[in-house]
């Protein structure tokens, strides 16, 4: 184990950032988390599910983590991203002067098979003189592996055993035992380059030159690094904005929508199509609790959710993507236990994803164990289904429209369906409590099968249309006669164990989305009382906790924060239901539960605080969601 001690942020429990101190930089491969502080504490490479180099997020001694600040006290500090990129600018303002730290990973074309994975961090000096400190400290492979560390022309190399660091620098590097770092001078004006380059197990750290720049970067010292820099930071200028150019949102909050797509884009791993649901893992859901899971996967739900959003938007590219990416799921679907598809994939579409505990990591603020890989993906959750359908309809409609082949399969995947869907499972929240009847469950069946009809109608595409037709009002009349509570006039979570029978009157924010679904009229009284209803137990100002552990146990220790995604329903919700103004109030405070960058967690705590991996893929397109439904409701 390296044992170099990282220099502490503060006393002991404050040398974590808040989660929410922090921006994403990414390549559409990987990405990584940026502190106010100048520190780079999360950095899986050479994917979002390769092992860490830079994880003090989840262990501040033992994570490894890349720092540049100046020397003395910092005033203050602030983030913002360079106008519609996502290009990260870190500014620290102290009594000697200002400076500015510029992280990007470069993208400059589309699906580019020349693509170098690169983290350029650029500071320059904008008022005064100032000194500034830099450790370079990596801990491989989630901190187990040691590395070896050598000088190289104008850097150093860190090489592990199966990844290989190359950092160029325009600052000569000391090195210790495992870390390089060094302290320098700027002046006005003034700039530091700094460059890391992964390689392969089996690529030396040498001398490279740039065939995206045309300027060598074998050396970052001098004009031609300097030059070459910039043709790099101009160059994923130029793609973040040609990209958010494709974009035909034009509402009332354009810019925040636009961060979110941007995010949704950071998410999507570009070489295979596929939407991770974050690029993070073990950030906790209460913090010193043990609600901690590695989210670094294809969710079929979260990622059929992410294609509607995108779709809305008018990315019919990454639409078609992913698209791709899910036709492979369908053409390897098998008859398991838990159902023909996994409820979670690696981003390469392998569903067996076992967890396993990082014991030597102490967590985030103490929050373990720490958990590599997701149980999930053994869980059978048919919600799923009519999620996956609901897209591909949309998909078929706006897009270019699903083959005979994928055709084919979705019938062999319905037809599992229309004998399994009377079935118990663990539903939408992966509840580790056994399966139960879950509402949410039935309404997502129906969901799979209405679509199915509609797509064959819309198509002329051959289905056994009369059996579809009569799973689908049996679903719809099983929901209606057991899922509601005549007596506390609400849909609940769970349904009745038979219709004579009322059920247990707990509820669930995720029956938000009936009317989304086309299952019922947004006016519908039955849906109105719902509402209501969870105005009244789930909602605390415009937050929305997902239903009520104590109520509804989960078969897991400790609390959680409101969930976003349920937040950005409850806003939808009041839109659809007429409620316009209570719903324009609702989103607007949840935009001020951002970040300072406009990125959200998976949760938010009862004081503002965010918790869970971040950022969230389904909280990102919620957001996207709910404000293109209420700007139609506005007008």
């Amino acid at each position: 184990m390296n044992g170099a001690q990282p220099p502490l942020r503060g006393e002991r429990g404050e040398d974590y950032l808040p989660i929410a101190e922090h921006g994403l930089i990414g390549d559409m491969r990987t990405a990584a988390l940026v502190g106010t502080d100048g520190r780079v504490d999360w950095f899986c490479a050479p994917r979002f599910d390769s092992p860490s180099v830079f994880g003090s997020l989840l262990d501040v001694r033992r994570g490894g983590y890349w720092e540049i600040a100046p020397v003395c006290q910092t005033a203050t500090r602030n983030q913002f991203y360079f106008p519609d990129t996502n290009i990260l600018i870190t500014r620290m303002l102290t009594d000697d002067g200002i400076v500015e730290i510029q992280d990007f990973m470069p993208v400059l074309r589309e699906r580019d098979t020349a693509h170098r994975q690169r983290l350029v961090r650029r500071v320059v000096s904008v008022r005064g003189e100032m000194r500034l400190g830099v450790r370079i400290a990596p801990r491989m492979n989630y901190g187990r592996d040691q590395h070896r560390l050598r000088r190289m022309p104008e850097g150093v190399c860190f090489t592990g055993e199966t990844l290989m660091l190359s950092v160029r620098s325009s600052v000569f590097l000391e090195l210790d035992e495992t870390d390089a770092h060094a302290e320098f001078d700027l002046t006005e004006g003034e700039t530091a380059l700094f460059v890391l380059e992964t390689t392969g197990e089996h690529e030396a750290c040498t001398t490279a030159t740039d065939a995206d720049t045309g300027a060598a970067t074998g050396t970052a010292a001098g004009a031609d690094a300097a030059q070459a820099a910039e043709e790099l930071f101009e160059g994923t200028v130029s793609f973040w904005r040609r990209w958010l150019s494709q974009s035909t949102y034009t509402g009332r909050w354009r810019e925040t929508v636009h961060r979110s797509a941007l995010t949704l884009k950071l998410l999507t791993h570009e070489p295979t199509g596929a939407i991770v649901a974050a690029p993070t893992l073990g950030l906790p859901e209460q913090v010193g609790g043990g609600r901690n899971w590695d989210y670094r996967y294809v969710w079929i739900r979260d990622a059929a959710f992410s294609l509607y959003a995108l779709l809305r938007l008018g990315f019919t590219q990454e639409a078609q993507a992913f698209m791709e990416w899910l036709t492979e799921r369908l053409r390897s679907a098998t008859d398991g236990e838990a159902g023909p598809l996994s409820v979670v994939y690696s981003i390469d579409g392998l569903a067996c994803l076992p967890e396993e505990t990082l014991g030597h990591l102490e967590g985030y603020r103490g929050s373990h164990p720490v958990r590599i890989g997701n149980n999930a993906s053994g869980q059978r959750q048919l919600d799923i289904y009519g999620e996956l359908i609901d897209s591909i309809y949309l998909f078929n409609k706006y897009g270019a429209g699903i083959s005979h082949d994928s055709w084919m399969d979705l019938c062999g995947i319905i037809d599992w369906l229309l004998k399994n869907w009377d079935s118990a499972d663990e539903s939408i929240w992966e509840t580790r409590a056994g399966e139960q009847h879950h509402t949410y469950s039935r309404l997502m069946c129906w969901v799979a099968v209405e679509r199915m009809i509609r797509m064959a109608h819309q198509r002329g595409l051959p289905g056994d249309l009369n059996r579809w037709a009569v799973a689908r009002d049996e679903i719809y009349h099983q929901i209606m006669a057991r899922g509601w509570d005549p007596r506390a006039r609400t849909f609940v979570q769970r349904l009745s164990a038979d219709a004579d029978r009322p059920p247990e009157d707990i509820l669930d924010a995720s029956l938000l989305l009936m009317p989304m679904v086309k299952f019922l009229s947004p006016v519908d009284p039955r849906f109105q009382s719902t509402v209501d209803a969870i105005a009244n137990r789930l909602v605390m100002d415009s937050l929305v906790f997902r239903y009520d552990p104590e109520q509804a146990p989960d078969g897991l220790d400790g609390t959680e924060g409101t969930f976003s995604i349920c937040s950005f329903w409850w806003v939808e919700a009041l839109a659809r239901t007429g409620d316009v103004e209570q719903a324009r109030l609702a989103l607007e405070k949840m935009f001020t539960y951002a970040n300072h960058v406009g990125l959200y967690a998976e949760q938010i705590g009862l004081t503002g605080e965010h918790l869970g991996n971040f950022p969230q893929a389904f909280t990102h397109l919620a957001l996207i969601s709910s404000a293109i439904n209420l700007d139609r409701a506005m007008g």
